[in-house]
């Protein structure tokens, strides 16, 4: 199933329609653990499966989902019988979606979706899955399109879904809609200006909110404090920059947002379990 991997980097060959790869998998095979810049959706419709993940197992019954999100290091360490579908989608189909990246950025790195986590979303999930499928290897027009829809729709149930519960709190309010588009809005604003000297206060301010509220409503909506949130958003903009071998480490972190190389070193291998110098040369190999 992986056609081309250097180090633990996997580059997805996209054969029949750019940006998207379906596979129809019935390997009796381990995989080791490996990333991608592509999303990863993971269903297996015949027997269970077995996904890590950072020391984490998902072990997936018949029609249960993984979403795998961009960059993380995961594997399939155990040879099973069977048969699953991956759905690999280009990241960067989603750039001009902003609420959409925003969402993928607020919910776990990895997110089981099985009858019982996800109930209200969890059939509807696994048509779509089985509608992308089926139209990938069919012979109708605008077989790109409709998979973007599809795809589209999916990520949209569980966003709202997701941050549905992240906001249960304010339910009683009557508040939780409102805070919802505020910090997708929040979010939205921080990816696109996460290179500036963004601080606490002034995004606090920009929210409308005290600094102590905004940090605990934030944390609530993303799973992280602010200033994680903000690293993670500059550490996949250095991501793109390390491409270019024509960019020096040091430019690299400071066109990213970081004040010094230490900083940038320490956050990016906090992040992505490796030092640039490392991800350059796996994504060069």
């Amino acid at each position: 199933m992986i056609e081309v991997l250097n180090g633990i980097k996997e580059t997805v060959v996209y054969k029949d329609i750019e940006g998207f790869k379906v596979h129809d998998n019935t390997d009796y095979e381990a995989y080791p653990d490996h990333w991608h810049t592509p999303i990863e959706i993971v269903m297996p419709i015949e027997n269970y499966y077995i996904v890590s993940s950072k020391k984490e197992f998902f072990t997936l019954q018949e029609g249960d989902l993984l979403l795998i999100n961009s960059g993380v290091v995961h594997g399939m360490p155990s040879a099973i019988h069977g048969e699953r579908l991956f759905l690999q989608v280009d990241f960067s189909l989603l750039h001009n979606v902003a609420d959409i990246e925003s969402t993928l950025s607020t919910i776990p790195q990895a997110l089981l979706l099985t009858p019982a986590t996800a109930p209200s979303i969890h059939e509807r999930l696994k048509n779509l899955m089985l509608e992308i499928y089926k139209e990938y290897f069919s012979d109708s027009i605008l077989i790109s399109a409709s998979i973007y829809s599809k795809l589209i729709e999916m990520l949209v149930l569980i966003g709202r879904e997701y941050t549905g519960k992240r906001n249960a709190f304010d339910m009683a309010s009557g508040k939780q809609k409102e805070h919802t588009e505020k910090f997708m809005t929040v979010c939205n604003y921080i990816h696109e200006h996460c290179t500036e000297d963004l601080c606490l206060d002034d995004i606090a301010a920009y929210a409308g909110f005290s600094k102590y509220h905004f940090t605990r409503l934030f944390k609530n909506f993303t799973g992280v404090s602010f200033y994680k949130y903000l690293n993670k958003k500059r550490i996949e903009h250095a991501e793109k920059l390390l491409v270019d071998p024509e960019l020096s480490i040091t430019e690299v972190a400071l066109q990213s947002g970081f004040s010094s190389l230490s900083a940038f070193i320490r956050m990016f291998k906090l992040i992505k379990d490796c030092t640039p110098t490392e991800f350059r040369n796996l994504y060069e190999d």
